[in-house]
């Protein structure tokens, strides 16, 4: 009987048909492992902590049933290899598939906001704040300004916290509320946060951070309004709290003797421009409630051009007696005064010439 002879060739071509047909099916197991457990769309939230990555969220993810197979999905992970996870509680539903899922770990604006934190450094007027706010919640600027110029609003706070007058509501005012919202971090629950409820916590906030000024303030021979008016030009021209005491002094001899104030920063605000932005002539020269650079005008702004500090406030307060009538600062923020025009000039060419002049 002849022996039939092995077929090298045949059995390699049994080996390849075995491959493909192994990776076929491997294929097919791994779509319908990675693909969404089922079709329900009911939210469930997901933690991910601190020290968490993909790799073991596998565990999690399987006990809340919304993948099929860790195996499959660490495969998922080792082919598509995304990036760091963000600390956070995730919504994700059992309709997701591993895909979709690794998709919405993976983007921190995704993450269930609790919690929102605003914050408003000292010196911001009140456009900022509301820039800041558009930015971290739904509230749109407009409605902003529209809520702290509503008469009807503004006038429940009058009743409210005593150091909101009638004061504000002179019609050159541009925001009623401006400078009366403290400069501060304020935290709220996201289900919590409207409109209202901000407002309410930072005059909140600046009646208690006051509180202890009111029999000062009172003693001064100045309404609130006009102390809270000259805070916002002395946290605007100065740093430290030596300094802001020194410069509410300049502006207290200038007043004292009919002066004009001459501070740029009212006129910025003005104009509604940045401080980083040039200014023209005619806005230089613009007379109106707020740019005591103007020639004819005389004493304060009509109101604050931005939200003091409490060191701002002091010194509006209790300002350094001098015989001082001007103050510059150069590019490093320090602050030079002297007591006539001449003096002023010569410091201003000094810097120039060093290359510190920021005029």
């Amino acid at each position: 009987m002849k022996r039939r002879r092995f077929s090298f060739r045949k059995f390699a071509l049994f080996i390849i048909v075995l491959i493909i047909l192994v990776f076929v099916c491997f294929l097919g197991l791994y779509k319908f492992e990675t693909s969404a457990v089922s079709g329900k769309t009911k939210a469930i939230t997901v933690e991910v902590e601190k020290g968490d990555n993909y790799f073991t969220m596998a565990k999690k993810l399987k006990e809340k049933n919304l993948i099929k197979s860790e195996f499959f999905y660490r495969i998922f992970l080792k082919l598509h290899k995304p990036g760091k996870l963000v600390v956070g509680n995730y919504d994700l539903n059992r309709a997701m598939s591993v895909a979709e899922i690794v998709e919405t770990l993976g983007n921190e604006n995704n993450v269930i906001k609790t919690r929102i934190t605003l914050t408003f450094r000292e010196g911001l007027n009140v456009r900022q704040m509301a820039k800041i706010i558009a930015e971290k919640t739904d509230i749109t600027e407009d409605e902003f300004f529209n809520k702290i110029n509503d008469e009807a609003y503004v006038d429940s706070l009058k009743d409210k916290y005593w150091f909101i007058t009638d004061d504000v509501k002179n019609p050159q005012i541009y925001y009623d509320l401006e400078g009366y919202l403290f400069p501060d971090t304020y935290v709220f629950e996201a289900q919590q946060l409207n409109l209202d409820n901000i407002l309410t916590s930072m005059l909140n906030n600046t009646d208690k951070k006051i509180a202890n000024l009111k029999n000062s303030i009172e003693k001064s021979g100045y309404s609130v309004h006009e102390i809270f008016t000259l805070a916002s030009l002395v946290e605007l021209e100065s740093v430290t709290d030596d300094d802001r005491a020194m410069v509410a002094g300049v502006f207290y001899n200038r007043l004292n003797n009919n002066w004009s104030l001459g501070s740029d920063v009212t006129t910025y605000y003005a104009s509604k421009k940045a401080m980083t932005e040039a200014l023209t002539k005619a806005e230089l020269d613009a007379c109106n409630g707020y740019n005591t650079r103007c020639a004819s005008m005389k004493g304060l702004p009509v109101g604050p051009i931005a939200n003091p500090s409490l060191s701002a406030l002091k010194a509006a307060i209790n300002p350094t007696d001098s015989d001082y009538y001007y103050f510059v600062a150069d590019s490093e923020k320090k602050v030079y005064f002297t007591k006539n025009a001449n003096e002023h000039a010569k410091i201003i060419a000094e810097l120039k010439k060093a290359g510190k002049w920021i005029g």
